[in-house]
């Protein structure tokens, strides 16, 4: 467990009982285990605690975990940070909203802490097997480089959250390449995480948002591409 125990943990939610049964399963794997108990106090805590997975429930007082996530991915410091949302909401529209503003993945309450463990477990996993690249992506005025996540357009850095930069390494890493949503969200996300295709939808869309349209190009009915010219 010795990897382990250099890994942090946020959890958020405002029943004190669910933070106590997942914070003492968390740090009987050796995590670092904090918690906040609304949104306003999580954004505080993470700037601080600087978590690698942030556990965030959608429903709390003063502040939601919408809002909350969305506010989170604002802060560069934490761009790499993990983050699942813990929901006893159903409602396709709150899975897509979660994805909407940068979550990693979606765990239905009640929460069953070995499968939580491991879920966590898996994030990490999938991570430590990405192979390691120190080189950059040059495409037009984009340099896009994995090493350090960071991405510049004629000179300006951009700062994009870790599934879009995730993303967008590997339309370009792959041009010309037209990839389905399935092949997206298991080559970016996993297949052990279950998410909506509609969420590669929302990632496309920020991302065009922040380095423009002329880059990832749809392909009607089957997928997208990133384009070289």
């Amino acid at each position: 467990m010795s990897d382990k125990q250099k890994l942090k943990v946020l959890v958020v939610d405002d029943e004190e009982d669910i933070i106590e049964i997942v914070t003492y399963n968390l740090e009987k794997e050796g995590y670092e285990v904090s918690a906040a108990q609304d949104g306003i106090q999580a954004v505080k805590k993470a700037r601080t605690f600087q978590p690698d997975v942030i556990l965030l429930d959608i429903m709390m007082p003063n502040q939601d975990g919408v809002e909350t996530c969305r506010q989170i991915r604002d802060i560069p410091e934490l761009k790499n940070t993990f983050i699942i949302f813990l929901t006893a909401r159903s409602e396709e529209y709150s899975e897509v909203a979660a994805f909407d503003v940068g979550a990693d993945d979606y765990i239905h309450k009640p929460i069953k802490p070995r499968a939580l463990v491991s879920r966590i477990g898996a994030l990490f996993r999938r991570e430590n097997k990405k192979e390691p690249d120190s080189t950059k992506i040059e495409i037009r005025d984009l340099v896009i480089d994995r090493s350090s996540y960071t991405i510049s357009q004629s000179g300006k850095t951009i700062i994009l959250p870790k599934k879009e930069f995730e993303l967008l390494y590997f339309l370009a890493k792959n041009p010309n390449m037209v990839f389905s949503r399935d092949e997206l969200l298991k080559n970016i996300w996993g297949a052990d995480v279950f998410v909506l295709a509609r969420t590669v939808d929302v990632h496309i869309r920020k991302v065009r948002e922040k380095i423009g349209d002329d880059y990832i190009f749809t392909v009607k009915g089957v997928g997208y591409k990133f384009n070289l010219i």
